[in-house]
């Protein structure tokens, strides 16, 4: 014949392994919100990640209160503030004895591993803080795939060389390799070194100069090349740069020059970039002096 207590007993064990269960699920959903962060970022997974990490541990702790934890209501007179010596001993006791919610070492444990594993993914994010992370917003927004060495190839990936350009006509480069970046494109002209007026930012080789081809003012692409007169104009909202004085705007609400690009070329006679732009490209993001 079943008692009571071992019914309860039963009951008890069944609920630990429930709520031991649940702090385990708690746990790896910590674990797949580090690993999608780690990995580039996925921002559905992340959050049912972080929805599975807390739904674990609120589960668990529901159930350790309402399975393990005395319950039901009490009602007694008013007792003085100060519980007699019987009661503290009575209490001091059932707190030490063998089922005390506080001895269940085992529950304690997945609860601190629970909690160790959310706090140490809650870690991932801070590392787009950190000075050496290159996916930092901050410098996401400071460099493009440009690089010393790159080379400037057109949109079908076929390199370009100075004789390429021709006069009169602005030719469409990208960085060899990432022709889809979108902070990337750039446009090579040539230009009389006689008439120019302020040297241009990224040097020139053979008359060849380049520019970001996206407008400082709402990164349109300034595709409009007025020829012969050195200017380029943007469709978008009419900024108009001066192509013989450094790039820098003339007219409309741009207010900053197009970012150059340093060229130089290398043994096999192609161009290559001298580094990253000269400044970032596109709209502004702060404010220069």
């Amino acid at each position: 014949m079943t008692t009571s207590g071992s019914s309860d007993g039963r009951g008890q064990r069944t609920a630990a392994r429930v709520i031991a269960a649940a702090f385990g699920v708690s746990a790896l959903g910590a674990a797949g919100f580090a690993a999608a962060y780690a990995t580039g970022g996925q921002t559905q997974w992340e959050g049912a990640s972080l929805a599975v990490a807390f739904a674990g541990i609120a589960l668990g702790l529901s159930l350790w209160a309402r399975r393990l934890l005395p319950t039901g209501g009490y009602v007694e007179e008013h007792e003085p503030f100060d519980s007699p010596a019987d009661e503290r001993r009575l209490a001091a006791a059932a707190l030490a004895g063998p089922e005390s919610p506080t001895r269940r070492a085992g529950l304690v444990a997945a609860l601190g591993g629970a909690l160790l594993a959310l706090g140490g993914a809650a870690l991932f994010p801070l590392r787009s803080m950190l000075p050496f992370d290159k996916s930092r917003p901050e410098h996401a927004l400071r460099h493009t795939p440009w690089a010393d060495g790159v080379r400037l190839v057109g949109a079908d990936g076929t390199p370009v060389r100075p004789a390429d350009v021709p006069a009169g006509a602005i030719v469409g480069v990208f960085p060899e390799g990432d022709v889809t970046a979108a902070d990337a494109p750039a446009f090579a002209v040539r230009l009389d070194p006689a008439e120019l007026t302020v040297p241009p930012p990224g040097g020139q080789v053979d008359g060849v100069v380049v520019y970001s081809l996206l407008c400082t003012h709402a990164g349109c692409p300034v595709r409009l090349y007025l020829k012969g007169t050195g200017r380029l104009l943007c469709p978008c909202h009419q900024s108009n740069f001066d192509l013989l004085a450094a790039a820098r705007p003339v007219a409309g609400p741009a207010a900053r020059p197009l970012p150059g690009l340093p060229i130089r070329l290398d043994p096999a006679g192609h161009l290559v970039a001298a580094g990253d732009f000269t400044a970032p490209p596109g709209p502004g993001f702060w404010s220069y002096p």
